[in-house]
């Protein structure tokens, strides 16, 4: 048995995508159909504290006609639900033959080592396990969420690191009296002293506009524990065996240059959506950033943020598994959100649209270039960002099965300028012609916050001192 899928606004750039949410509406559409000969099934992810994240699904009769199916759908839900809401164990309930094939897969050596591996050890120090269950003895859900941010009071300072550049501002009771931003290539460094003069650079530089320091607040890629990172891109280049004694500190080391003084560093992503619901004054919204690669937070209705990771650059969107499937350089896995929305996607697909750029062209100057063109109505640019938006509107469509979406705010250089525009008009009529149900607003803000609002708002994270 195969799933057939037809797209109505295929990507025009790369018409061999195969949107999750309609593989997965299709693969439902045969689950509802087999009727009462269904089988149940839940899938839980146990975080730190004895947090559950439980999601409730269906699949085919346990026939051997069905088992590749089954697995393919299963696993592709919990790839996705690993790097959206995080956890060490996973346990299958309701399939013994569904939780055998991902233990297989989620080994150490298996096809996902990758996330075995982060998911375990890197993240929560914990041996990374699936366990199956009967369907009525699967864990029930326990979630955690907290309120952070929207702290004006003082004298504070934020910044957002990114890959291409990092950003700092200086805020005084609410008005920002300095921003700045200043490039640098922290990707690939070796000396993890290259990370921490350039952030305290920025830090003393932003200090030195305001009259003391009473907060500060960071806004970075990767995943971050108590001011830890456990898994981050910006310090790839640090040697592996270094990473627990020399990266995990980096952000506790460089508090102590400012005693005294309370410090939070977030998700960028998180800041990111935090900064929507602050600007629109709208919860139950996603945040998404296209830069270096794709960042995503999410607020809850009631203004909340919770545990979950929501590093949605390693969720799979596109579920194609041929040649011409982009592999995730880092985690080796096939149609990962970073690969679809962030300058990544840019530099993969722009080529196929006419652009010629000189060999080793950075990936940031490859969109500055298409920038370029989108300002001169090159029509080669246009094609560029609508199939980007025509990826962004099919990806919402699976993010709406696990998030309770209600507003998108959508920041980052790729959606800088009119081609941001373009990316979202082509996204609401995927939605429209596709998810009709779905009623999502879109708000993009203007190009001094997108560039630099995730700085300003990280800087209202903390609480002041008591």
């Amino acid at each position: 048995m195969s799933i057939n899928v037809t797209m109505k606004l295929a990507p025009e750039l790369d018409p061999g995508f195969l949107p999750a949410a309609l593989w997965n509406r299709e693969y439902r559409k045969l689950v509802a159909a087999a009727g009462d000969r269904a089988v149940r099934l839940a899938v839980c992810l146990e975080r730190a504290n004895g947090t559950v994240s439980r999601f409730d699904t269906a699949i085919l009769p346990e026939e051997e006609s069905n088992d590749a199916l089954n697995l393919r759908y299963v696993e592709r839900i919990v790839k996705f639900l690993l790097w959206a809401r995080g956890g060490w164990k996973v346990t299958i309930g309701g399939s013994a033959k569904i939780a055998a094939g991902l233990a297989r897969l989620y080994s150490a050596d298996g096809e996902r080592a990758f996330d075995h591996k982060v998911m375990g050890r890197t993240i929560y120090d914990r041996d990374f396990t699936v366990e199956s269950c009967a369907y009525d003895a699967a864990p029930a859900g326990k979630e955690i969420s907290v309120k952070l941010g929207g702290h004006f009071d003082g004298c504070r300072i934020g910044f957002d690191l990114g890959g291409s550049d990092r950003k700092c501002a200086a805020v005084k009771d609410g008005e920002t009296v300095h921003s700045e931003e200043v490039v640098w290539d922290p990707y690939f460094q070796k000396d993890i002293n290259y990370h921490r003069a350039g952030i305290i650079d920025s830090l003393k530089r932003a200090a030195a506009k305001l009259p003391r320091i009473d907060a500060i607040g960071g806004s970075a890629a990767g995943v971050y524990v108590d001011n830890q990172p456990r898994i981050a891109s910006l310090f790839r280049g640090i040697p592996e065996a270094e990473f627990a004694t020399r990266v995990r500190p980096i952000f506790l080391e460089i508090a102590k240059e400012f005693p005294g003084v309370p410090f939070i560093v977030l998700n960028d992503g998180e800041v990111t959506a935090l900064a929507g619901a602050v600007s629109l004054g709208e919860n139950g919204l996603l945040g998404l950033a296209m830069g270096t690669s794709e960042a995503v937070g999410y607020v809850r209705p009631d203004g909340s943020l919770t545990d979950h990771l929501n590093e949605l650059a390693f969720a799979p969107v596109d579920y194609r598994t041929g040649a011409d499937a982009p592999r995730d350089e880092w985690s080796g896995d096939l149609g990962v959100g970073a690969s679809y929305l962030s300058q990544q996607a840019v530099g993969r697909i722009a080529g196929k649209a006419g652009f010629d750029f000189p060999a080793g062209t950075p990936l940031p100057e490859q969109l500055k270039l298409v920038q370029k063109a989108m300002a001169e109505h090159d029509p080669r640019a246009a094609t560029v960002y609508r199939t980007i938006g025509s990826y962004l509107g099919y990806a919402l469509a699976h993010y709406a099965d696990f998030y309770e979406l209600k507003h998108l705010l959508l920041l980052g250089r790729v959606s800088s300028g009119e081609g941001g525009s373009i990316i979202l008009d082509t996204a609401r009529e995927v939605l429209k012609q596709e998810f009709p149900e779905l009623a999502i607003g879109f708000h993009i803000p203007d190009e001094q916050f997108k560039r630099h609002g995730q700085a300003v708002i990280a800087a209202t994270l903390p609480e002041l001192a008591k």
